[in-house]
């Protein structure tokens, strides 16, 4: 017999739990984020430690900007299970708000270590890129377009660097190639130039010339250009190539980049020399200069580097010398591939990595580390970067609306590798309204309005005062849901997806609906199974209601009233919403309201009926539901 009871009481702790967990599940779709939490918590206690319960608490709090204890149920989650990467990323980034950064970059390592093994990158397709919050903030304030240049052939196209509106890339394209390199099959490949000029949000290109072809470009590879201001110095990478123009092998058969300068002299590029800090055992390229010319930034492969390759710096000093080479170290490097720098005229760094935290193999990053050796490195997030390679990010600051370029092999392209351009203009919107009584159309002041963006993080919050007035500032292009909540009312909500027309305003009123109307507490019909006075998920999420009402009025009594229609026989009827008048009672008291606070709660079955719908009269389904209710009266306010 007793193990029958703790069969039956087990089973029954069970059903609790998942009643519990079903309608935090319901409040949490409804963007009620501490009350879903109030329920994932008490599921919690009850034993419900489940990699759903524990990963959705954590969102609640992240979504609400509680660090802390987002952190504390992250932490719980990926401790006790295997778990999606999205919540190893908002476990880093809670961390990180709490300025715990040694913590965070051991879970960078772990995320890293994921991704470099080639696990879970379903996780980084494009279809999923909102989840990974960081990567795609910072161009929430922009509407970009990314545009595939025409300069592009079926061949390899990258690289970008712009002097005197003249741009330079490299490129397999030409009929004058006439060998080919053996890794790709393609055409070795050479420097080339456009004339390019802005004219409103397009540009403008010329006719695509070879760099005067017997003094830069080789039958090898040439790539990866840096001018001086001034325009009279050019760096670029070249193949390893011996003065009989043949490639130079190491002893492993490898031949390595170098860097090389070239002078211009009239309009031409001569005097090509070999920088001092090439080697013939290790490869040195992808050159970048400071925004005062004083310092070289370049990649390399040489030993004593972190990872696969890293970016260096040295001091370019006077005579045609140059100082210390050092390693830009761990705010920059990896243990995978830093490449393709680019210094911008304000000292930001740009460059390419598959190390740092990213969307998927190269992304493109900045950092502030020639300013401030403490700047934390940056993922320039889509659009600018895709779940393929995503490299050599070049902005000039003669253009407008925020244009930079980019090369990659994202889907699409003309080429193995093609030369894009991404171009914004800051677009933002307006959304206005008041907050209102939907009974009376009343304005109702201290209400709050949370302003919620598609991944359900809430992004800003308002209280209205007496007016009702609220206002946010949003972005173009983006999804949104709008709530209005106010102690005693019913929630408002209503989605927004804005468009791409800048300064486009948008107005539309909230209207909470009263909960407390005269002498009741009024909600929403709360239905039971036939013949049961069991209470139901639907049920529970409408009781949340009363709940409420009593926890901000805490001196209020009520009394439950609760009816039936007139099918079945009156005395079974009178049983059964006695039944479920008691149920409703024993709820709302199991969400920790004192029992002396319900009055009584009673059935009155089929006795007082609301229409013509007794015994023997036909009726329709909706005329007996009238019949079918709950009252809350309120005995003392």
């Amino acid at each position: 017999m007793k193990t029958k009871l703790f069969i039956l009481f087990l089973g029954l702790t069970i059903s609790n739990i998942f009643a519990q967990k079903k309608l935090a599940d319901k409040f949490f779709n409804d963007y009620a984020y501490l009350k879903a939490s109030e329920l994932y918590e008490r599921a919690f206690e009850k034993g419900d430690n489940s990699k759903h319960v524990l990963t959705r608490l954590g969102d609640c709090f992240y979504n609400n900007s509680n660090s802390e204890k987002a952190a504390f149920w992250y932490e719980k989650a990926l401790t006790k299970y295997e778990v999606n990467t999205e919540y190893m990323f908002k476990y880093i980034q809670s961390l990180k708000s709490l300025s715990k950064f040694s913590e965070a970059n051991e879970w960078v390592r772990k995320f890293n270590k994921i991704q470099n093994n080639g696990s879970n990158l379903d996780e980084y397709n494009e279809d999923n890129l909102s989840k990974f919050e960081a990567l795609r903030s910072n161009n929430k304030s922009l509407s970009i377009t990314i545009e595939n240049l025409p300069i592009n052939s079926k061949f390899s196209d990258f690289g970008t660097f712009i002097h005197n509106n003249e741009l330079y890339f490299a490129s397999a394209q030409g009929e004058h190639k006439t060998k080919e390199y053996g890794w790709n099959e393609e055409p070795f490949l050479d420097l080339f130039k456009v004339s390019v000029e802005e004219k409103m949000l397009n540009l403008e290109l010329g006719t695509v010339d070879l760099i005067n072809a017997s003094k830069v470009n080789t039958e090898y590879h040439e790539a990866s250009v840096a001018i001086s201001n001034d325009g009279k110095t050019m760096y670029f990478t070249r193949d390893n190539v011996t003065r009989k123009n043949k490639l130079d092998f190491d002893k492993k058969g490898t031949t390595h980049l170098k860097i090389y300068k070239a002078t211009r002299i009239d309009s031409s590029w001569q005097n090509i020399k070999e920088l001092p800090i090439n080697d013939d055992v290790y490869s040195t390229g992808h050159p970048a200069l400071s925004a005062d010319n004083k310092t070289l930034f370049f990649v390399s492969d040489r030993k004593g580097g972190l990872g696969q390759t890293d970016i260096y710096k040295v001091d370019i000093l006077e005579n045609g010398k140059y100082g210390t080479v050092t390693n830009l170290g761990t705010k920059i490097n990896t243990i995978g591939r830093e490449m393709f720098p680019f210094v911008s005229k304000d000292s930001t760094l740009y460059f390419s990595s598959d190390g740092h935290l990213n969307l998927g193999l190269l992304d493109i990053f900045k950092s502030g580390i020639i300013k401030d050796s403490l700047s934390v490195t940056q993922n320039l997030g889509a659009p600018y970067n895709s779940r393929s390679d995503d490299f050599a990010y070049f902005e000039d600051d003669s253009h407008k609306n925020n244009r930079s370029f980019l090369s990659s092999n994202r889907p699409n392209g003309k080429g193995s590798d093609d030369i894009y351009t991404a171009y914004s203009k800051v677009c933002k919107q307006l959304v206005k309204g008041f907050t209102k009584d939907k009974n009376t159309n009343e304005i109702l002041g201290n209400t709050t309005v949370k302003l919620i963006d598609e991944t359900g993080k809430i992004i800003d919050k308002v209280t209205t005062k007496e007016d009702g007035a609220y206002e946010f500032t949003i972005d173009c292009n983006q999804n949104y849901v709008i709530i209005g909540s106010m102690e005693a009312y019913k929630n408002d909500m209503f989605e927004l997806s804005t468009n791409t027309f800048n300064e486009t305003i948008t107005e539309q009123d909230l209207f909470l609906e009263p909960l407390v109307i005269g002498n009741q507490i009024v909600i929403n019909p709360i239905f039971f199974n036939f013949s049961k006075w069991d209470i139901r998920t639907d049920a529970e999420y409408e009781l949340e209601n009363i709940v409420d009402v009593l926890r901000v009025n805490p001196t209020m009594i009520i009394k439950i009233e609760s009816h039936t229609d007139s099918r079945g026989r009156d005395k079974f009827n009178l049983k059964l919403s006695d039944k479920r008048a008691k149920a409703t009672k024993d709820y709302i008291i199991s969400r920790g309201i004192e029992k002396d606070r319900i009055q009584s709660a009673i059935g009155f079955g089929e006795s007082k009926l609301l229409n013509k719908c007794s015994n023997g009269v036909r009726c329709s389904k909706e005329e007996h539901q009238l019949n079918r209710r709950s009252y809350f009266y309120i005995i003392t306010k």
